[in-house]
């Protein structure tokens, strides 16, 4: 029984995907190409991009279309004029915003690290790298697979796509048109599109076959479907409907594992028996942002036990896990990258 148990637990660790969660962004300012690059050759298996849109119409990855603390567009003062005040998906934001800028624009400017107290290694290359394309993205991708002998997948996101229809940039048919440019068409493809809303999962699966994800948290809802809750979304009923329209739920990790005992909830199998994937995000090394029992010490900054997370992770049955650092989870699943 030790022997199946022992080879059951290898069978599941080899088959978990590895997300790199903006790229190797432990290592390297997020969301720039750099970042995406280390992460392969770390050893994961897709690259996740959030993307938002220029002025011009161009998706871009940045986690948010609020760029002030991912580029050092603060200290340009001929862009000072663009500082705003905006109101996202019901939440009021001051900053610069990609959809003010033109592609152009956005490639003078240079990426920075977003937590330079946590990250300072990261923050040594503030200034070196541009904000890329989603199509720079693309060609990254298929380069990098080339390199490494396997194919490398793409896992975007789409970022405040109900904000971003209402202003005349929809991101939803520019995003299928440059995958199905680039030969993703299938759903068998390694590709995975996420989204927080409802409303732009069922359009993109009016789109594509590709594999489209819903993303929950806890106490929260999705910003198109007011009426609607995550964790209702993620119970058997909720996972039942969820199913009609996307093919894995990627959830918070504290839906998954109680934070305190690190005791897995019924969510993984109830979205199993409804026919999703569970992908979980995020897995970070630093204290800040490990649970409880896995930390060593109290400085923020300091690295505790990622491999214990883990590897509690995978006992819980997650299909994927999303990483800021995939080269640790690579190590901690017992690859070879």
């Amino acid at each position: 029984m030790l022997a199946l148990a022992l080879l059951l637990a290898v069978t599941a660790a080899d088959s978990v995907l590895v997300i790199a969660h903006r790229g190797a962004s432990a290592h390297r300012p997020e969301h720039t190409l750099e970042a995406y690059a280390l992460a392969v050759e770390q050893g994961a298996d897709v690259i996740e991009p959030d993307l938002v849109m220029t002025r011009d119409g161009v998706l871009v990855a940045r986690h948010e279309n609020e760029i002030s603390g991912t580029t050092d567009v603060g200290s340009r003062p001929d862009f000072a004029d663009r500082r705003t005040t905006k109101t996202i998906d019901g939440a009021e934001a001051t900053g610069w915003f990609t959809e003010d800028f033109t592609l152009a624009e956005l490639k003078t400017l240079r990426a920075v690290e977003r937590l330079p107290d946590l990250r300072p290694a990261s923050a040594a290359y503030d200034g070196r790298f541009e904000v890329p394309t989603f199509d720079e993205v693309l060609a990254l991708a298929d380069s990098l697979s080339e390199a490494h002998g396997r194919r490398v997948g793409l896992y975007p996101e789409t970022k405040h796509p109900t904000y971003f229809r209402r202003i005349g940039l929809p991101l939803e048919a520019p995003l299928v048109e440059a995958l199905h440019g680039a030969g993703y068409t299938s759903p068998d493809d390694p590709v995975w599109i996420q989204s927080f809303e409802v409303g732009n999962l069922e359009l993109l699966r009016g789109l594509t076959r590709l594999r489209l994800v819903q993303l929950a948290m806890p106490g929260a809802g999705p910003a198109d479907r007011p009426e609607l809750r995550y964790d209702a979304m993620t119970t058997p009923d909720g996972l039942a409907t969820v199913a009609t329209v996307a093919d894995a739920v990627g959830v918070a990790k504290a839906m998954v594992l109680d934070p305190e005992t690190l005791a897995p909830s019924s969510l993984v199998a109830d979205a199993h028996a409804a026919g999703l994937a569970v992908h979980v995000w995020t897995l970070r090394p630093e204290n800040a942002f490990l649970p409880p029992p896995l930390r060593a010490g109290d400085d923020p900054a300091t690295h505790g036990d990622l491999a214990g997370e883990v590897r509690a992770l995978v006992a819980a049955g997650v299909d994927g896990l999303f990483a800021d650092d995939p080269g640790a989870v690579v190590e901690a699943l017992g690859r070879t990258p």
